[in-house]
């Protein structure tokens, strides 16, 4: 029989020790990471705005919160029409060589400003100056033998009176003097269609204007139709640009009381004005592809601010509304029910107000209904409000309430300046417009030594 297996002896009593020690070791290191993840944690939530203060408040209970304020205020407001246009000449003109020939010289440069009527080139004009010679001498040919043709009409009349001649042979000779007045005419044709042919051999402008780079070089032959340069009109310039369909109604009703209304271009950012001018026309129709009208502005560009085919934005002047309530833009929220403002009451604690707006002009909203002239609303740092927050408008370094909490930032130049005479350490309130980590916290002053302290720095 076989013998039964042993178990499995049990660990010995100096196996414990070892045991215990990895135990140990395991928990020092679990008890060790959860310190350093709870330190940095604690380092970082006491380095953040959010404890500071900077960012903390919105409650009603809670310490005031920086914002940027701005009052409501009457005004006059503009109606504006935005749209997207090209610059388009009231004339371009592709100059061609009208009569065949070696292109002798060009008499322009290129980019040049010319009037009606420069010469631009020369075409080799002997030929022509043959052709007209020879038209001239036909002429007098043909002249020469009508004035003996009438002679010889007025000796057969007076034969046929005497009965002498026939009456055919008078008639043949009054038929010979009209046939030599018909070549006459067609003399006279040949020669000014000479002379003018001769004349297009002198390339002539057209129109005033800048012209371009040339198309065709000295000692090349050219053809009636070859293109020799083309010539853009610079002054005055036109705009074309569309407006919606729904803005049409209010457009045609401006114009039918006789109004001039004023339009401005701008550049591609809309950050510069190029050229203020005047509406000029409206298309007969719709689009019915985009929904817009084409609508066309003449500008008088005598600084040639705006050139052929620029791209550029273009504001119509519909109308001006006087004694509005304008408000910034960066006051409007928007909620569930539709627009609202903080306005900052007396207390200096902010209430939801919901507001009906009407146009807008750049970064000005005309208020309708739910705000005042005078009240102040909140245009900056209302992310962190609610209904009944307290705040406080910081001021900027001339006086004023900011309007923007970024404005009250100094420079970096000023940073590191400030850091100088604190000895490395940045301190600061929002009416200097100082910062402390990006965010400014409340400053004590020690009466005893004039000197600041930053709370818990």
């Amino acid at each position: 029989m076989s013998q039964a297996p042993s178990p499995p002896s049990r660990p010995t009593g100096r196996r414990w020790p070892l045991l215990l020690l990895i135990l140990g070791i395991a928990g020092l290191l679990a008890w060790g990471g959860h310190y350093l993840a709870t330190g940095t944690a604690a380092n970082q939530a006491a380095k953040s705005p959010f404890a500071r203060g900077g960012f903390r408040g919105g409650g009603p209970g809670g310490p005031a919160s920086p914002v940027g304020a701005a009052s409501a205020v009457r005004g006059d407001i503009h109606v504006v029409l935005n749209g997207l246009g090209t610059v388009t000449p009231l004339r371009t003109v592709t100059v061609s060589a009208q009569v065949a020939g070696q292109l002798q010289s060009v008499e322009f440069r290129e980019g040049q400003h010319v009037r009606k009527g420069d010469v631009l080139a020369q075409i080799d004009p002997r030929s022509f100056q043959a052709a007209l010679a020879q038209a001239q001498g036909n002429l007098a040919r043909d002249q020469a033998q009508l004035g003996n043709a009438r002679l010889d009409l007025a000796r057969f009349q007076t034969l046929f009176k005497q009965d002498s001649i026939s009456r055919q042979q008078l008639d043949t000779q009054a038929a010979l003097v009209h046939q030599y007045q018909g070549a006459i005419e067609a003399d006279q044709g040949a020669v000014e269609v000479a002379k003018v042919n001769l004349g297009y051999t002198r390339v002539l402008a057209p129109a005033e204007g800048r012209v371009g780079l040339r198309q065709v070089d000295p000692g090349n032959n050219v053809g009636n139709g070859s293109a020799i340069v083309v010539i853009t009109q610079m002054q005055p310039m036109d705009v074309l640009f569309t407006i919606p369909e729904d803005s049409l109604p209010a457009l045609r009703a401006k114009l039918r009381t006789g109004a001039a209304l004023a339009v401005e271009a701008w550049d591609r950012a809309g950050t510069a004005r190029l050229a203020t001018g005047s509406l000029a026309s409206i298309d007969n129709q719709i689009d019915t592809s985009t929904g817009t009208v084409k609508v066309k502005a003449e500008f008088g560009n005598d600084d040639e601010r705006l050139f052929p085919n620029q791209f550029v934005n273009v504001k119509l002047m519909l109308d001006t509304l006087h004694d509005a309530t304008v408000i910034p833009a960066s006051a409007l929220q928007r909620g569930a029910n539709g627009l609202f403002v903080y306005v900052i009451g007396d207390d200096d604690r902010v209430s939801v107000r919901n507001v009906k707006t009407g146009v807008s002009e750049g970064d000005r909203v005309q208020v309708i209904d739910g705000l005042r002239p005078g009240e102040r609303v909140v245009t900056d740092g209302s992310d962190r409000l609610r209904d009944g927050s307290k705040v406080t408008v910081p001021t900027m370094p001339g006086g004023g309430a900011a309007s923007s909490l970024v404005d009250t930032m100094p420079s970096p130049a000023a940073d590191a300046a400030s850091g100088r005479r604190n000895g490395g350490h940045r301190r600061g309130n929002w009416g200097s417009g100082a910062r402390d980590g990006g965010w400014s916290h409340s400053r004590k002053r020690d009466d005893a030594s004039g000197s600041d302290r930053g709370d818990g720095g």
